[in-house]
């Protein structure tokens, strides 16, 4: 199941690309193909696959949705469009596939401007574990995917790499990201200790931790940042999203 839902993700994204389409795979699929080679890794892990999430440009968005009913995706008709996002699913599968449309807002906000064309198939690696650590109410899913990230992936200053220095200076304007996600690379650490993992890899994905933590930390804070840091947690810092809605 998890190789059938990976090939159609790529299948729907060389068809847009095709027709000219900029379109790039998120979420679980996402990080299931740039981390291909710890397969088994994720099978340890019983990391499940239950959709699929893609994002585009906005203007792309109606040669999107007409892309994905010819290939046999039905919209859901009460849900066409929510929070710039569109829901269909696959009547035969049960596949359900979301697109996003230039952002992703979910606990906090990502902004995908001039970033697509970056990477292919899927988003960047950036994107792809601030995707993760986003999210206020983390769940242990969400855990296992940042957990193979690191583990498959280099911090670093460019995109060949995850890019700690564009994490870095975008939490550095936004207070309230910046704090969900250090306390999330923190629940990390300690679900580390707890996971069912080879030393070595505990090792490996703690020392990256300890480096994006320090990217972040070290970049200078913008006067809206500061400000922000003076309220603190006295005011909600992230949006609630349902479960059913990641």
């Amino acid at each position: 199941m998890p190789g059938d839902m990976i090939a159609e993700a790529i299948r729907i994204v060389e068809e847009a690309k095709r027709r000219g389409l900029i379109l790039r795979i998120m979420g679980a699929v996402a990080v299931r193909i740039k981390c291909s080679r710890h397969e088994q890794l994720f099978n340890t892990l019983q990391r499940q696959l239950t959709d699929i999430d893609f994002v585009t440009y906005g203007k792309y968005g109606p040669k999107i949705c007409s892309l994905l009913r010819e290939l046999g995706y039905e919209v859901k008709r009460d849900m066409l469009i929510h929070e710039g996002r569109f829901f269909f699913h696959e009547p035969n599968s049960g596949v359900k596939v979301d697109v996003f449309l230039d952002k992703l807002r979910m606990s906090h906000i990502i902004n995908f401007k001039d970033r697509l064309e970056v990477d292919y198939p899927t988003i960047p690696l950036a994107e792809l574990t601030l995707e993760k650590l986003q999210i206020a109410k983390i769940m242990e899913k969400d855990l296992k995917d940042l957990a193979v990230l690191l583990l498959t992936y280099e911090v670093g200053a460019d995109d060949k790499a995850i890019n700690g220095s564009y994490i870095a200076k975008l939490l550095a304007d936004d207070w309230g990201f910046h704090y969900t996600v250090m306390g999330n690379l923190e629940t990390l650490r300690n679900f580390l200790a707890r996971v069912n993992m080879p030393e070595e890899g505990k090792s490996n994905i703690l020392e990256k931790i300890s480096r994006l933590s320090l990217a972040i930390d070290h970049e200078p804070k913008t006067l809206k940042w500061l400000l922000r840091s003076k309220i603190g947690t006295k005011v909600k810092w992230y949006t609630d999203v349902e479960e059913a809605e990641r």
